[in-house]
């Protein structure tokens, strides 16, 4: 994850209720971010167990997050030069309870990516 959250990251932190955070949590905490096209994303973020981790839904909303929401979310709380990653497990490893797609990154590690020519 960046090493400084933004300001607009750091207001957008949930401070009451079940999931509230404060700023000395860090990264971890959840976050209510409108997006640029109006929609406003329920953000689960945490850097324990050697890992980033973000979840991201769509309050309201019976779909998943599209690729320009998970891009924006990726940008506020990841550096323009990490690689973070969707995992699609195998069957018998899923869990799904919701509308929700995730981004990792493992500490200290950093992802191979195919040659650009393959994409």
């Amino acid at each position: 994850m960046r090493k400084i959250m933004p300001s607009s990251l750091e207001n957008c932190r949930c401070k009451y209720g079940p999931l509230a955070s404060n700023y000395g949590d860090g990264f971890n905490g959840a976050f209510m971010i409108m997006t640029p096209s109006g929609n406003q994303l329920i953000v689960i973020a945490s850097d324990g167990g050697g890992w980033d981790h973000v979840s991201v839904s769509i309050t309201g909303k019976e779909r998943l997050p599209s690729w320009d929401e998970m891009k924006y979310v990726k940008d506020l709380f990841f550096g323009d030069d990490e690689t973070v990653v969707q995992f699609l497990p195998k069957k018998d490893a899923y869990i799904s309870h919701a509308q929700v797609l995730h981004l990792w990154k493992k500490h200290g590690f950093e992802y191979e990516l195919p040659p650009a020519i393959f994409v």
